[in-house]
Order: structure tokens, then sequence, then C-alpha cells
């Protein structure tokens, strides 16, 4: 097990396999935790890459007593953890939430960003914008949490099943759900943020080649997001998954991988 320590000595999980100066770092979805990604970093361990995940603060096995559990803390923890492992280049993944955090996490990497993978990416916006009717409102997500903080456990186990749009085993929506609460019972907040939060300027500044995930039977990100990306973006690429939910890794892996193997290849 590795920690990197951050603020006020408080410590965030990370796990690096492979070696060189390049790597992926997966960043996972709010909630969740580095071992969601481990259908996806065997693959890329087969591949010959250099991988590294990460359990956002209040997440898996970091502390989970961070004063601050911003989106924007987890992506400084991200940029800082590129620079304590000595990578000169990295691709960022990030899943649902993630995918705010690679973004801002990308902003502050600037030249070491070479490229960025949405997966299912909760950005540049969660929520519809005077000038973008995308996803829901805003007070949808403030009445989702204080749900969520009224009823966690319950309210994460029915969380759970609906990650998936296709059939799962019942041992696949447990183990998520054990991780959903296994997390900080705080970390609402950092899903919270999702109200508000407009990265388009940042997004479109990042000269990287991105890959966007979209996913067509999403209930958590409306698949007009990623494709905004794809259409906005001039160096965006995106991949179409008619029938896949929020965790497309999971549902459509053969397809999931086949594009990220792709992507990475021509970087």
């Amino acid at each position: 097990m590795a920690y990197l320590t951050v603020e006020d000595n408080k410590q965030v999980y990370f796990e690096d396999y492979g070696s060189g100066d390049t790597a992926i770092v997966l960043i996972h979805a709010w909630g969740m935790s580095s071992r969601t990604w481990d259908s996806v970093l065997l693959p890329l361990l087969d591949a010959g890459h250099r991988v590294i995940t990460i359990d956002h603060r209040g997440c898996g096995r970091s502390d989970h007593d961070f004063a601050d559990l911003s989106i924007s803390a987890i992506a400084s923890d991200v940029a800082k953890l590129v620079e304590d492992r000595g990578l000169n280049k990295v691709v960022l993944n990030g899943w649902s939430l993630g995918g705010a955090v690679a973004t801002q996490a990308a902003h502050l990497l600037g030249d070491r960003c070479a490229g960025m993978v949405l997966t299912a990416g909760a950005t540049p916006v969660y929520t519809q914008k005077p000038d973008l009717d995308l996803g829901g409102a805003a007070d949808d997500v403030r009445g989702i949490v204080a749900a969520m903080n009224a009823d966690r456990v319950n309210f994460l186990s029915q969380l759970s099943h609906a990650v998936c749009a296709k059939p799962v085993s019942s041992e696949m929506t447990d183990w998520m759900s054990d991780i959903f609460i296994a997390s900080s019972a705080r970390s609402s907040s950092t899903l919270g943020e999702l109200a508000d939060i407009d990265q388009r300027e940042i997004l479109l500044d990042l000269n990287v080649p991105i890959l966007s995930y979209v996913c067509g039977q999403d209930g958590f990100v409306a698949p007009g997001i990623a494709r905004w990306v794809v259409e906005n973006h001039p160096r965006a690429e995106g991949v179409e998954l008619p029938d896949s939910g929020h965790a497309p890794f999971i549902e459509e892996p053969e397809a999931y991988m086949d594009a990220l193997k792709q992507f990475l290849a021509g970087l």
C-alpha cells in the first residue's frame, strides 16, 4: 500500500503499477474507489502501460476526515501525485465525477497532461445553464444530496442498482453498494458541487486529445454532455455506446477497452 501525504498530514491512497516516466492515471467516480478500475487495470498492464490509481479524499483507503473534500482539492491531489511519482507525461481517465476531477487536474498539470479520457464524464457541466440546456436541474442535485444524507444506507443501496443499464449480478451490485457505503458520509458535499459546476472554459482551453465515452442509457450523466465535448473541443473524439449505462467498462468491457487502447496508441 502507498500513500501520498498532503495538507494537515492527511493521506491519499494510490497504487502505482509498472515503470517509466509516462502513465495512465485512473480517477474513479463519486463515492467509489480505485478497486472499480480492476477490470481496466489488468488489460492496460498487459498492454505494457504504467498505470496509477488513486482513491479520492473520503473514499476507499484514503483518509476520510479531510476538511476539504472538493473536486478542486481532489484534482490537486492528482497533480501532486503526478509530481511525486516523477512523471513527465500522463493520460488522465476520469469516470463520472472523476471526469470533472480529471479536467481540473489536466488544467493544473499543463504540458504534463498528454491526453484525457472521459468515461461518462460529469464535465464540463452536469446541470442546465442559462446558455446550455444539458443535464438536469441544480435543485435536483441538491435534493439528491439531502435524500442521501437523510437515509444514507438505503439510498446508496438503491443507487448501486441504477449504475448499470444492462443486467449485472447481485454480487456486482452488492459490491458497488459496499464501496459506496464505505465512503465518508461527508463526501456528499463533493457530489453536491455538481449542481453548479461549469468547466467549459478550462476544458476548451486544454490542448490535448480527448476521448469521450457517450453512454446512451446513462441515468447519471446525460449522454448529451459527453457529446458536447466531442462537438465543441477541437481535439476530442467520441465513442458511442448506445446500450450502455453509467459503467461502460463493466457493461461493455470489450468495446470499452478496444476504444481506450486505440486512443492510447494514437497519442
